[in-house]
């Protein structure tokens, strides 16, 4: 079985170097470039399972290329593991805004990289199984005037179609699945991400922001609940 081909957007050689060679050590075909304008270059020609991308990149930065990749149809469905130097919330929480799978703050551990790699190519593939094994039918999810595909992962209100980046679907989709329930902003994450996922539950409240402003009109069925988190209207 051949397997994922993952291309490392890293323009530190040693960096690039360590996680070339833990993904090659694990059986994955790799190819490593040392900046933005070369992984445009290589997604346009040829299709990659998945993509590690700094941010600090010089020329053209990683959320830059992570919101290229994403708006581009022929790479929007490839998954982004996002490295970055500072750990900054803003940056990680702008990246998965953009589409970004999941992320990694530098120094890392390899073990931990390996298990995030396998962790989002794992996601992808269930995904993936789940959609081609439903009856259509069973992958829509209706509720009010909003209907959630989750084959096509398309989102429309009123017939009309609304953008959204992978993360603000996957929110949606999980609060509209039980509308009246309340979440906390941790059970949102877990839902979302999985379990342990290292990011403060800030990141929730921008992101049901941007959700609602995106929704327009149908902003309002996603309902605050003060003190304890947020509700998909019944």
């Amino acid at each position: 079985m051949i397997k994922p081909s993952i291309l490392v957007v890293e323009d530190e050689d040693d960096i690039r170097e360590l996680v070339s060679y833990n993904l090659l050590k694990e059986g994955y075909q790799v190819a490593g470039v040392a900046s933005g304008e070369e992984a445009l270059q290589i997604t346009g020609k040829k299709p990659v399972d998945l993509v590690v991308l700094d941010l600090m990149l010089p020329g053209i930065d990683g959320l830059t290329i992570c919101r290229r990749l994403k708006q581009d149809p022929k790479t929007a469905h490839v998954p982004i593991v996002m490295l970055t130097a500072k750990g900054e919330e803003a940056d990680i929480v702008a990246g998965l805004n953009l589409g970004a799978d999941d992320y990694i703050t530098k120094p890392f551990s390899p073990r931990v990289l390996i298990a995030r790699v396998r962790a989002v190519l794992r996601r992808k593939a269930g995904i993936d199984t789940d959609e081609a094994s439903r009856d259509a039918d069973e992958e829509v999810l209706s509720v009010h005037d909003l209907v959630i595909h989750a084959g096509r992962h398309q989102v429309t209100y009123r017939d009309q179609p609304i953008d959204l980046t992978s993360t603000e679907f996957r929110v949606l989709r999980f609060l509209a699945s039980k509308p009246g329930w309340v979440f906390t902003r941790q059970q949102i994450l877990d839902g979302v991400h999985g379990n342990n996922y290292a990011i403060t539950d800030r990141a929730v409240d921008v992101q049901i922001v941007g959700l609602r402003k995106k929704l327009g009109a149908a902003g309002k069925y996603i309902e605050t609940v003060r003190g304890v988190g947020y509700r998909f209207k019944q």
